[in-house]
């Protein structure tokens, strides 16, 4: 249970006076470590002004390649709630575990959604680990957040988490987390209506990050790089997306805002293809600062809507 923070406690051990502090922040709200943007976006939303929240990773930076500073490993292990997601950052996984903290306050967005496979059928070059990281995924893909339905579950168990951390504050979290259902259960009836009727059903990306979204809404994504973004096609595989492109009449090859679009501009070269943003919401950027979680997906979905023909 959470203690008023401020509050102080004092205990009589082998002779000493001992002072201890009560959980959560100094100011009585509870204290929130999630390890990315969309963590961050289920905490802030569903504890309000009840809760602080550090997000582990920093705006505009590559979410895969998180390292945590000793500081932050610290913070994992005396936060009163953690929200992250398993097999995404390593670093994170690696505090969590060590940390040992109590399931009731650590938040898994995997936790409760099914798993789907990488299917993205290309080679793709991982000899060299990328800058030291070693981004084993173990063939599933990570982006559970890119299907509103997953966010539901996860938005689920992260107010029962705050619940845990803080009773008292049980109604507000309960409200606040209804909402916030309603509005991802909104998203995901638009997202099924948009993509129901469309000329084409594939779509081509700049990294694997959209088998959820795909798998949800009965559409098939074509890659260019692996689930992490740092993995690059082979020679063949660059060549077999350009004729796939080609041979399925696709208009549009995806970007993305914190990743290169080297690659994805050279198929849409080739292919004459036109490029737009989808975004994989691992982070937000300058340009998407007044964006949320919702706003960026509608525009995903409007980006989906125009390339692949739909109505």
């Amino acid at each position: 249970m959470k203690l008023l923070a401020g509050a102080a406690c004092t205990a009589l051990l082998a002779g000493t006076l001992v002072a201890c502090a009560g959980s959560g922040d100094d100011d009585g709200r509870t204290s929130v470590v999630a390890s990315f943007y969309p963590a961050a976006f289920l905490a802030e939303r569903i504890g309000g002004e009840s809760v602080s929240v550090e997000t582990l990773t920093s705006p505009g930076a590559e979410a895969h390649d998180l390292e945590l500073t000793a500081k932050q490993v610290v913070d994992v292990n005396e936060a009163d709630v953690v929200v992250y997601l398993t097999h995404f950052q390593e670093a994170v996984d690696h505090a969590v575990e060590d940390a040992d903290r109590d399931s009731a306050t650590t938040v898994d967005l995997a936790a409760g959604v099914e798993e789907i496979a990488d299917e993205e059928g290309h080679d793709h070059d991982h000899d060299e680990d990328h800058e030291g990281h070693d981004h084993d995924h173990g063939g599933i893909d990570p982006h559970v957040w890119l299907d509103p339905a997953n966010m539901v579950t996860a938005a689920e168990g992260v107010r029962d988490a705050l619940v845990e951390a803080d009773p008292d504050q049980a109604s507000t979290f309960e409200t606040n987390a209804d909402e916030l259902i309603a509005e991802l259960e909104a998203l995901d009836a638009d997202f099924t209506k948009g993509l129901a009727s469309c000329e084409r059903t594939e779509f081509v990306t700049s990294h694997a990050a959209f088998g959820h979204l795909a798998h949800a809404y009965d559409l098939t994504q074509v890659p260019i790089s692996g689930i992490d973004p740092q993995s690059e096609p082979t020679t063949a595989a660059l060549a077999e997306i350009t004729e796939q492109v080609k041979e399925h009449g696709l208009t549009t090859v995806f970007t993305e805002r914190l990743a290169s679009s080297a690659l994805a501009e050279t198929v849409a070269r080739e292919t004459g293809a036109a490029t737009a943003v989808l975004d994989p919401i691992e982070g937000l950027s300058d340009e998407t600062a007044d964006e949320d979680y919702v706003s960026l997906m509608r525009q995903n979905l409007e980006a989906l809507v125009k390339a692949n023909g739909c109505q």
